[in-house]
C-alpha cells in the first residue's frame, strides 16, 4: 500500500493507516457475524414447535402481585375443566389435548418416597398441615389435594372432596405414561433428592431414560448428573454456565461443552440477545442433544403462552418447545384449529 494520499500525495499517518485496517477488520468481523447468525436461511422447513404442558392440565391463576410465599390455589380462575395438577389424570388429559412433553413436581416423603406435589408445606392446596417430608406417603394419601382451591375468595371450594387419594408417586407416573416425554422437576435444593430420584431413574431401561429430562436446585441436579449423566438436566448453574460461555463465543457457531446434553429454559425477554436465535440457536442447541424451551416474560413465575395474545408473540417458524400452562388452548393455536 502507497504511503501517499492518491489525490494529494500527502504521507499517510501510521495512525491513519491502523484506524483504516480496525475499520476493516470490524465490517468483516460484523458481516461474519451476521452471515454465521441470520435466521434468513434457517427454520423454514415447516415443523411446527413441541408443547411442555406445565403441571399436567392444571387450574391457572393470574400472575399480578405474585410472590414467593403467594398461595395460587386461593387465586384460581373459574375453573373451566375439572383437573388439579401434578396427578395422574391431569397429566393424561394434557398428552390427550397435544402435549409433547408434561412438567411435573417431585418431593421427599418422611418414608423416602418420592411423591409428585408441588408445594413444601400442605396448607394452602390441602386439609393437611406442615411440611410434605414430614409426612409418610400413607399420610399423604389420605389428603384432599383440592380442598382449598377457591377462585371467589372462599365463597365456594369447587374441589373440596374431589382430590382424595390423588397425590401419586414418581413410580406410578413413569408406569402410567411408559413411552411419553416427562420433565420431573425436583421442589428443594437438598442433594439427597437428587439422590433418591438417581436411584428410581437406574431402574428404567436406557432408551426411556432419554425421554425424561429432570431440573431443579443447584445441589440435586448436580447430585444426579454425577450418577446418571446421559439424563438430560438443567439448573440455575448449567443454565448460567451454557449461557455465559456461548454469548462469549457463539458468534462463531461454536456451541461450548457446558451446553451438551442440557435443557435450556429461555425466557423471551432475554432470547433475543442470544446468538442466532430463534432458528439458528435451536438447530445448534438440538445438534448438542439439547432442548431449548422458550417460556413467557421473563421467566420468573412459570408464565407460560397460554392465549391467542401470547401465541402471537412467538417467533415466526419458531420450532424449539413452547411453555404453556393452558395446553388445550396452546394445541388449538398451534394446530390452527
Amino acid at each position: 500500500m502507497s504511503p501517499f494520499d492518491p489525490i494529494h500525495r500527502r504521507p499517510v499517518s501510521r495512525r491513519r493507516r491502523v484506524l483504516r485496517g480496525l475499520l476493516v477488520g470490524v465490517l468483516v468481523l460484523t458481516t461474519f457475524c451476521y452471515v454465521n447468525n441470520t435466521n434468513l436461511w434457517a427454520g423454514a422447513d415447516g415443523a411446527r414447535p413441541a408443547l411442555l404442558a406445565h403441571r399436567g392440565l392444571a387450574q391457572t391463576f393470574g400472575f399480578e402481585g405474585m410472590t414467593n410465599d403467594t398461595c395460587t390455589a386461593q387465586r384460581i380462575h373459574a375453573p373451566e375443566h375439572p383437573y388439579l395438577e401434578n396427578t395422574i389424570t391431569s397429566m393424561r388429559a394434557a398428552f390427550d389435548e397435544g402435549a409433547d412433553i408434561v412438567e411435573f413436581d417431585v418431593q421427599l416423603t418422611k418414608d423416602d418416597r418420592l411423591v409428585v406435589f408441588h408445594d413444601h408445606t400442605l396448607e394452602c392446596r390441602t386439609n393437611g398441615t406442615g411440611k410434605v417430608r414430614d409426612h409418610t406417603l400413607a399420610e399423604l394419601r389420605r389428603l384432599d389435594i383440592g380442598y382449598n382451591y377457591t377462585s371467589d375468595g372462599g365463597a365456594t371450594y369447587p374441589f373440596r372432596g374431589k382430590g382424595v387419594g390423588l397425590m401419586p408417586t414418581i413410580d406410578e407416573v413413569t408406569a402410567a405414561f411408559p413411552e411419553r416425554e416427562l420433565l420431573i422437576d425436583v421442589k428443594s435444593s437438598d442433594a439427597v433428592e437428587g439422590e433418591r430420584l438417581a436411584d428410581h431413574l437406574a431402574t428404567l431401561p436406557a432408551e426411556r431414560l432419554k425421554t425424561l429430562t429432570v431440573y431443579g436446585g443447584d445441589e440435586p441436579i448436580a447430585a444426579l448428573a454425577s450418577r446418571l449423566p446421559q439424563v438430560r438436566v438443567l439448573s440455575m448453574a448449567t443454565l448460567k454456565d451454557c449461557l455465559y460461555r456461548y454469548i462469549a463465543v457463539g458468534w462463531t457457531g461454536h456451541v461450548p461443552a457446558a451446553c451438551e446434553n442440557r435443557q435450556l429454559h429461555i425466557p423471551e425477554t432475554y432470547a433475543p440477545w442470544l446468538w442466532g436465535w430463534p432458528h439458528k440457536f435451536v438447530e445448534r442447541m438440538a445438534e448438542h442433544h439439547s432442548r431449548v424451551v422458550i417460556v413467557a416474560g421473563d421467566g420468573g413465575f412459570s408464565e407460560g403462552f397460554d392465549s391467542a395474545d401470547d401465541w402471537a408473540r412467538l417467533p415466526d417458524g419458531y420450532t424449539g418447545v413452547v411453555w404453556t400452562n393452558r395446553v388445550d388452548r396452546a394445541a388449538a393455536l398451534r394446530d390452527g384449529s
